[in-house]
């Protein structure tokens, strides 16, 4: 696929095939990297405004490599701006439903420390553990989209269940 520097309406086509092809996994490892869907739909987006925008220097044979970089970029930026945001940022939850209280206390409660228990894996595991768990990606899936071996997806994945065992266990 290539971009034409004339033709608009065939820019719009070639991206929507872009859009199509590789959002999902754009997504996805987004989602991997900050663990929360919000924030990855949004950084999503962003990509994709990106690359409309440098499409006239874009070479076919790199947009997937151009894509992830994007949003490796995105996201490492976007980290930096929460160590300064989060200090100050809370986040309320307020649920309404027929659910004693008790029983939303605990639901919550356990979200709270699944949550925190993924989130203070090393970013290398948890992304590790996220892609074979939520989108059931096979080890050699996984190698294959970071670039590592089977062996090395199997030892990250390894670290991230021995660091979780304990966790789950108190909850």
């Amino acid at each position: 696929m290539k971009f034409s520097k004339r033709n608009k309406g065939a820019d719009l086509a070639t991206f929507k095939k872009l859009y199509d092809a590789h959002y999902e996994a754009v997504r996805n490892y987004l989602f991997y990297k900050a663990g929360d869907a919000q924030q990855a739909e949004d950084l999503a987006q962003e990509v994709f405004m990106i690359l409309w925008e440098k499409r006239s220097t874009i070479q076919k044979a790199k947009v997937k490599s151009y894509l992830f970089t994007i949003a490796t970029n995105l996201f490492l930026n976007e980290v930096k701006h929460q160590k300064v945001v989060l200090k100050f940022h809370t986040q309320p939850t307020q649920t309404s439903s027929n659910q004693t209280p008790q029983y939303l206390m605990e639901e919550e409660e356990f979200k709270r420390r699944l949550e925190e228990a993924i989130s203070n894996l090393p970013e290398k595991n948890r992304e590790v553990f996220l892609m074979n768990r939520i989108d059931k990606l096979t080890y050699r899936e996984i190698g294959a989209r970071l670039g590592i071996s089977v062996k090395a997806v199997e030892k990250r994945m390894h670290k991230a269940l021995n660091e979780l065992r304990p966790i789950s266990e108190r909850i």
